[in-house]
């Protein structure tokens, strides 16, 4: 990678490096960053906040993080492929950007919103599929200064408004259409739906990818082909403050109301880069492979800003892995010469179901490290993964991260630093993990479990919630005071390495996606059969957490079977119309009663426990409003 940005190659300069950064964080952090173009250097690293979750990295400096994407790369690598798309049907032509090409066409994108009235500040709301152009409107966005919001495009009306609301976005990007696999979903018409709520909305950008017909709305939609003819080829950064807003990426809490998570310009950047060149040791002349969604915050990290930062090759996807066989990934990695590779556990399970004869017919010689992300890797994946992806000389990286952290935190590094089964590894410089007890008191030592907390800030922290900074410093720092609380538990084995246990709030993990259990009840209680309800999270083969929902219906609704089905079928439509479709649940149980304390607190403790199967130790359940509800339960789920 650049010469100007030397990365850790040995076990010995990591840990000289994690010292660095714990003994002395602005000083490192500081050469760390020196190399960017910057149009002002910084007065001060960092002001640390973690008791208000007040947290500045590089204040007074000057930049545009598209600058240090593009435009200094254009000397050295303007002829060098930046991004590679591959699309959903392999007979479709695949299309290929230069580091110059692509800049060109940011710019151009750039202008177009210009010429919409979008302003340093503004938010931009784009729902679009994994097309070029939703990477380089993304980008665009950062170039002017425009704050972007990618909303995953599988989300439902409801959600988008929800979001392009809260945002109080002016502007929305999509398409006219998308295909995932062989699925197709109208794109525009559910952003026509989203939008006859949302009065801040003033104008929409689509663009045209497969060719569908839309409806476009007189002085309000336009067709972004239409538009760049009117545009020139470049278009001058706009200088963005260090703690500028950069995106705005909402995630599930555990309260019903998604929330957004800030990142702003320059910590993130540092951070993105440092640890894209880190964790996978990406060589010069490499093809990348980062499978997630831009709509994620794998896809803006690690598919996006981390590999153009650092002047690699990004190869993104448009389809799924079994579309049309559940060779296609092996498939793409052979056509490509992909290198490095990351992908989710989910995807590596779902591949693992199917013949071996899928992945036997490609050589996968090309690939040097392998990543996944999203979960914690079981070990049957893992191997699966290592012996036939792998080839067995490919270390993983199982990288622990979070929306809030904008990058990898805990994670083996690519040859330099351990890579076991089932565990995420040590922490990178900068990350300084602690387990703390119910007290919040530290855990000392190895072979120890408890609540995983950071102790310091690292350049990647988020900053705020959008729009409710309370929310923030409430849901990451009020729990333990002078931590940010992660939400997860965590041990730390015998050897000093990290394995994750999973969340201990109410938020399940599905395929990597976070959902509040609150959203999916506020979605299950819309029904008007519905009285009450309560969601958990259950170990599932293929997505790590599957969704089991606990729900008491009005008197007589679901007395029979088909009653039962009937209200089954209406739930789900409730939930798919107000989150989407991957918030479906897994199972739905019909219950007379919930178990609650006398205080009317729902003991998810116990329902976790049923619905994983084990019902051998409850716990005491005799404090309980009703103890017998329990029994009910037990037996129903039989």
């Amino acid at each position: 990678m650049p010469t100007d940005h030397p990365r850790i190659r040995t076990t010995e300069e990591y840990q000289y490096a994690y010292r660095r950064s714990v003994e002395n964080p602005e000083q490192y952090w500081a050469d760390v960053a020196e190399p960017f173009t910057w149009r002002r250097k910084w007065d001060n690293v960092l002001t640390a906040d973690l008791v208000e979750g007040h947290n500045k990295w590089f204040e007074g400096a000057k930049l545009n993080i598209t600058e240090n994407c593009l435009d200094r790369h254009l000397s050295t690598r303007g002829n060098k492929l930046a991004l590679i798309w591959e699309p959903n049907d392999p007979k479709t032509r695949q299309i290929r950007y230069t580091y110059r090409e692509l800049h060109q066409e940011v710019c151009k994108f750039a202008n177009v919103l210009h010429n919409n009235g979008v302003e340093k500040g503004d938010r931009v709301c784009l729902y679009m599929p994994m097309i070029p152009q939703l990477a380089i409107a993304t980008l665009a966005c950062a170039r002017i200064g425009a704050v972007h919001s990618v909303i995953f495009a599988g989300f439902s009306a409801n959600a988008i408004a929800d979001r392009v609301n809260d945002a109080q976005a002016t502007v929305v990007i999509t398409a006219d259409g998308l295909e995932r696999g062989a699925k197709q979903i109208p794109v525009k018409r559910v952003v026509d739906e989203a939008l006859e709520h949302c009065p801040s909305v003033r104008g929409v950008i689509v663009v045209e990818h497969l060719g569908w017909p839309v409806h476009m709305k007189d002085g309000r939609d336009v067709w972004y082909h239409d538009e760049v003819q009117e545009v020139e080829k470049t278009c001058p950064a706009e200088e963005m403050d260090a703690e500028d807003m950069l995106f705005i990426l909402y995630t599930s809490g555990s309260t019903g109301k998604p929330k957004g998570v800030v990142h702003t310009t320059a910590g993130y950047m540092v951070w993105a880069d440092y640890t894209f060149r880190n964790v996978f040791q990406v060589e010069e002349n490499d093809v990348y492979w980062c499978s997630a969604d831009i709509g994620w915050v794998t896809g803006h990290t690690y598919l996006l800003y981390g590999p153009l930062l650092s002047g690699a090759t990004t190869l993104m996807f448009e389809g799924v892995p079994t579309y049309p066989s559940p060779g296609r990934y092996w498939e793409v990695i052979d056509k490509h010469g992909v290198n490095v590779f990351y992908t989710s556990p989910t995807a590596i399970r779902s591949l693992m179901a199917h013949d071996i004869n899928h992945v036997l017919a490609y050589s996968l010689d090309s690939l040097r490290v392998l990543g996944s992300v999203g979960e914690p890797i079981n070990e049957e994946a893992w191997h699966w993964y290592h012996t036939h992806i792998g080839k067995g000389r490919c270390p993983i990286v199982d990288t622990w991260w979070q929306t809030e952290t904008g990058g990898i935190m805990i994670s083996a590094m690519a040859n330099i630093t351990p890579s076991v089964p089932a565990r995420a590894g040590l922490p990178l410089p900068g990350v300084q993990p602690v387990l703390l007890n119910q007290e919040g008191q530290e855990v000392e030592g190895n072979d120890v479990e408890g609540y995983l907390a950071i102790k310091a800030p690292w350049p990647g922290i988020i900053r705020t919630t959008y729009g409710d900074h309370e929310r923030a410093k409430q849901t990451y720092f009020g729990v333990y005071p002078g931590y940010y609380f992660t939400g997860d538990g965590a041990r730390r084995e015998p050897d000093g390495l990290y394995r994750i246990q999973g969340r201990v709030d109410d938020v399940i993990n599905v395929s990597g996606h976070r959902f509040g259990t609150a959203e999916i009840e506020n979605a299950i209680n819309q029904n008007n059969t519905v009285v009450e309800s309560a969601v958990v999270g259950y170990p599932h083969d293929v997505k790590g957490q599957g969704i089991y929902a606990y729900v008491i219906c009005r008197d007589g609704a679901c007395d029979d079977e088909i009653s039962r089905k009937h209200v089954e079928a209406s739930i789900i439509e409730t939930i798919v119309a107000e989150i989407g479709r991957i918030a479906k649940p897994d199972k739905i149980q019909f219950v007379e009663g919930l178990p609650k304390t006398r205080s009317g607190k729902i003991m998810r403790r116990i329902l976790r426990k049923v619905a994983e199967g084990d019902t051998s130790n409850l716990g005491d359940t005799t404090t309980l409003l009703d103890p017998e509800i329990v029994e009910k339960i037990v037996e129903g789920r039989k």
